[in-house]
């Protein structure tokens, strides 16, 4: 696998706190990464020390195969990290033939990258004209300006609509279809589970988690499950080989799984050893159900 980005125990301290705790972990090319955390969890932060725009307290990044500056790095990347900032009485077209100039790439790209996002009937609009998930996409087609390696998105889709939502995801796959490694932080579960290949799990600067999304996702499931004699239910469960451990509200039991086991052969199981069940549904766990696990385990 060919890196693109490698984090080796970053730290960041604003003062007496720390917002980035001994952070690691490596991109590699040609996959969407998503950096999963609540507001405050160092997503941002992390994002704007490896964009030159923040510096680290400690540890180390390294673009690339490490030999080259990130000052010549970052002309292979494209990066959102702000609301997007053109000039509301030019065009989409005039804003970005002064971004080309900025940053010194051939403006013939424009047409091609307003395309991409869906706007290209929409080029001679005044930007004070276009509604925020338009806005949006213009950041993005600007940023893909320089044909990028890597596109960082520090959450693409907040404030908009469902539909701007559903837009924004559907470029983002379309991008990354193409080659492009897209690197995007985000607080929304839905958001990584739908885009993203792999995720960094964090909380309060501290890495949870780091792998494949199905991966993360790809437990054995659990059971729900009412009985009438719920003491005697729960005492087989803790018990039984099959059940990593136990969930108890109201009256709703839940039993979480090591291995793989079918519901009849569960309730078989269950009624042979004299409980009759009232309620039985099996279900995979959803990435949302992971990151609570997690995070309360932490």
């Amino acid at each position: 696998m060919e890196p693109i980005l490698s984090i080796n125990n970053l730290t960041k301290n604003f003062g007496h706190l720390t917002a980035v705790k001994d952070l690691s972990f490596t991109i590699n090319k040609g996959n969407v990464y998503g950096i999963l955390g609540p507001n405050g969890s160092g997503k941002s932060t992390t994002l704007g020390i490896v964009l030159n725009v923040v510096n680290k307290t400690s540890g180390d990044f390294k673009w690339f195969d490490g030999n080259t500056t990130t000052h010549d790095a970052l002309k292979k990347v494209g990066a959102i990290i702000e609301r997007p900032n053109f000039y509301p009485y030019m065009t989409a077209t005039q804003n970005l033939k002064l971004v080309c100039k900025i940053k010194g790439v051939d403006q013939s790209k424009i047409d091609e990258k307003l395309e991409i996002v869906g706007l290209l009937d929409r080029k001679d609009s005044k930007f004070s004209n276009y509604s925020l998930g338009m806005k949006q996409r213009l950041a993005i087609a600007s940023a893909l300006l320089n044909d990028p390696e890597i596109l960082i998105l520090d959450e693409p889709t907040n404030g908009l609509d469902p539909q701007g939502i559903h837009q924004i995801r559907e470029i983002i796959k379309q991008i990354a279809e193409k080659g492009t490694t897209i690197l995007l932080a985000s607080h929304l579960l839905d958001e990584v589970e739908k885009v993203c290949s792999h995720v960094v799990v964090l909380r309060k600067g501290v890495k949870l988690y780091s792998g494949r999304v199905d991966e993360m996702i790809s437990s054995h499931g659990f059971f729900e499950l009412k009985a009438n004699n719920q003491e005697a239910l729960i005492s087989l469960l803790e018990n039984h080989k099959s059940v990593s451990r136990i969930k108890v509200k109201d009256h709703l039991v839940t039993a979480f799984l090591n291995e793989s086991i079918d519901s009849g052969t569960f309730n078989q199981y269950l009624f042979n050893n004299g409980i009759v069940l009232t309620h039985l549904v099996q279900r995979k766990e959803s990435l949302e159900e992971q990151f609570l696990q997690l995070t309360d385990k932490n």
